[in-house]
């Protein structure tokens, strides 16, 4: 394993950009390649996942191995060199690398949706340009959501031309992904009030990065301001989100399978902590007549139950990762709608095992489960702190609206 990255405490100052890789990242082609990566890197990147949480090291040589592995270009399409990877193992590989270190899971999320974005709305040029920037190894970062507006699409970032080119400025947060990113896709609303996204260098004149994440929960994904003040974007960098966005499209599923991936991702890796820990260090309740607490009738059923929703989580997420796989085939209206429901009802049943499995391990492995030198907690704050992405109560609204009066869900990307 490479050698730590050093510690960075938060700091609010701004952020240098990382040095662009020195060789290409290796290229993975097929989806079965993907799983045996993933598998082999969350072995790794669990090792000190507790400690960099402990102590916030930002994992900044992790993700170069992360990055360069070939996994954060597994997308893009054949046509275009990649691999062209279905969605069942795209959130299998979310959920292999979350039950390792939800935290470094987050990080690509963006990467993705916007690989899909350039997919669904980029020109063949700009396709054949971005794509082989992202299967070199260049990570994308994430400068979409804003803190002040009175809702999560109210965006008051602009985006205005300039000649051939275009101008940005406007205050990011929620910026998961920016620190670490070699390019930062930035959403802007142009003079049309349409919403576009350009895709500008890391260290552009007038794009700082801030430091400033202080959440609970997910404490290494960095995510915190981007300040963008006359940042320049080349025409052929800047994409038609709206084409996306303002009509039925698969962009919102997609970037919610990978939510919910990450919720299992971190339920799979508390219930397989909580295992342990019975087995290897937990005592029987007085009352059980039992040698071992793995032989306490009442913490079996319970870790009975745990997995017997885990089992129906994950299978909910692979059934809405084949219907998203069929939106993208063919996207059509109701194709669309049906991968959306799917999704939500998957995103209700991993939100649920997510934070029900970080608190059980508590519960079944006893008071020592709490104890510092464990660092345990982290598991059920990155549960907390990653199910409010968007709230589920709204899910069961719109499957319910879906089956009950065939309204289908709405267009924007939160569902």
């Amino acid at each position: 394993m490479s050698a730590p990255a050093k510690k960075v405490e938060p700091s609010g100052d701004a952020f240098p950009a990382p040095l662009r890789p020195a060789s290409p990242a290796h290229i993975i082609r097929t989806d079965e390649e993907a799983i045996a990566v993933a598998t082999k890197l969350a072995v790794q990147f669990a090792e000190d996942a507790a400690e960099r949480d402990r102590d916030r090291r930002l994992p900044i040589a992790e993700l170069d191995i992360f990055s360069q592995s070939g996994l954060w270009g597994i997308t893009v399409p054949k046509e275009f060199g990649g691999a062209g990877v279905s969605q069942v193992t795209v959130a299998d590989v979310f959920k292999i690398i979350a039950a390792a270190d939800s935290s470094l899971a987050q990080i690509p999320q963006n990467h993705f949706e916007i690989t899909d974005l350039i997919r669904a709305t980029g020109s063949d040029a700009q396709k054949q340009a971005l794509f082989s920037l992202v299967l070199s190894g260049l990570r994308l970062g994430n400068a979409f959501s804003e803190f002040k507006g009175k809702n999560v699409e109210d965006f008051e970032t602009r985006i205005t031309r300039q000649g051939a080119d275009y101008i940005l400025n406007g205050e990011k947060f929620y910026s998961t992904g920016a620190l670490f990113a070699h390019l930062v896709p930035i959403v802007a609303i142009d003079e049309d009030g349409k919403v576009r996204v350009a895709i500008v260098d890391r260290d552009a004149r007038g794009l700082e990065v801030i430091d400033d994440w202080s959440s609970f929960g997910q404490r290494t994904t960095a995510s915190g301001t981007v300040i963008i003040r006359d940042v320049a974007a080349p025409a052929e960098r800047v994409l038609p989100a709206y084409l996306a966005y303002d009509q039925a499209s698969p962009a919102g599923p997609q970037s919610q399978l990978v939510h919910a991936s990450i919720d299992a991702g971190i339920a799979r890796g508390a219930i397989e902590t909580t295992i342990r820990l019975v087995r290897d260090h937990a005592r029987p309740w007085i009352d059980s007549g039992k040698e071992r607490a793995s032989d306490d009738p009442y913490t079996i059923a319970q870790i009975g139950e745990l997995k017997i929703r885990l089992h129906a989580a994950e299978a909910l997420l692979e059934r809405a990762a084949r219907e998203v796989d069929r939106a993208i085939a063919r996207p059509e209206i109701d194709a669309i709608a049906l991968a959306k429901v799917a999704v939500a009802e998957a995103k209700v049943l991993t939100t649920d095992i997510a934070i029900q499995a970080t608190n059980k391990l508590f519960e079944l492995a006893g008071t020592r489960s709490t104890l510092a030198a464990h660092h345990l907690d982290r598991l059920w704050r990155d549960a907390r702190a990653h199910t409010l992405h968007d709230p589920v109560r709204w899910k069961y609204h719109a499957v319910g609206h879906y089956y009950l009066n065939g309204v289908n869900p709405p267009l924007h990307s939160w569902i």
